[in-house]
């Protein structure tokens, strides 16, 4: 991408596609091991917004007889088969905010009647955009934030447990730890998004929930993403 080349932009109302890639193995032959349809809510040079709405049908890996990830053992969660099968987002929705070359992104959950529950910031990988949404790579650890400004991280054993089983070098975890500490200070000087007011947010009661596609798999060529 040039310099002058104007970056395409989504408007709000947009359906696009919001993807992780695995780590390893591909399954089902498929490099994209989660894929979840939201909504555009803004797209700018300094933030992406997108709402995943509640019911949304995603694909997310399960345990290969069909059960959930999470309880398989922590010890061979990262080694048991796996595969793909499409779900519905259960609970209420999420909103999704992403900067530009942040190595994370900041979810807003509610409860029901939209009581604003906390923050989460998911540590991954800077978004590529693609001509149908965004792709990153998990990195395991996650930090909880809320409304009393209170935090703490998630996640820290499921982020050793990779480590062990070869899923990211030493060098990589350092990295990720260090995005984690710069979320942290962002979250402690109460910075953006944090105290950008956008629990008070409401989806447009005209959007309909997006379809997830057939070929929710393909891709275009990915560039750094807002």
């Amino acid at each position: 991408m040039t310099g002058t080349e104007r970056i395409a932009r989504w408007a709000p109302g947009d359906h696009i596609l919001w993807r992780y890639r695995g780590h390893a193995p591909d399954l089902d032959g498929c490099t994209v091991h989660i894929c979840r349809p939201v909504t555009v809510v803004q797209d700018t040079e300094d933030l992406l917004a997108v709402w995943m709405a509640p019911g949304t049908e995603c694909v997310k890996p399960v345990l290969a007889d069909g059960s959930p990830v999470h309880l398989e053992p922590l010890a061979t969660r990262y080694t048991a088969p796996r595969t793909l099968t499409r779900d519905r987002w259960f609970g209420a929705g999420v909103l999704k905010l992403a900067r530009p070359r942040d190595p994370w992104s900041v979810w807003l959950f509610w409860e029901s009647g939209w009581r604003f529950k906390s923050w989460y910031v998911n540590l991954e990988e800077p978004r590529t955009r693609w001509a149908g949404g965004v792709d990153s790579e998990d990195h395991f650890l996650d930090i909880s934030v809320y409304p009393d400004r209170s935090w703490l991280w998630r996640d820290e054993d499921e982020f050793a447990q990779a480590q062990l089983d070869g899923l990211m070098d030493a060098a990589k975890a350092e990295r990720v730890r260090e995005a984690g500490r710069a979320a942290v200070a962002s979250i402690q000087r109460w910075q953006a998004p944090f105290s950008s007011g956008w629990e008070h947010w409401r989806p447009d009661p005209s959007w309909t929930v997006p379809r997830l596609p057939s070929d929710w798999a393909g891709r275009g060529e990915g560039r750094p993403a807002a």
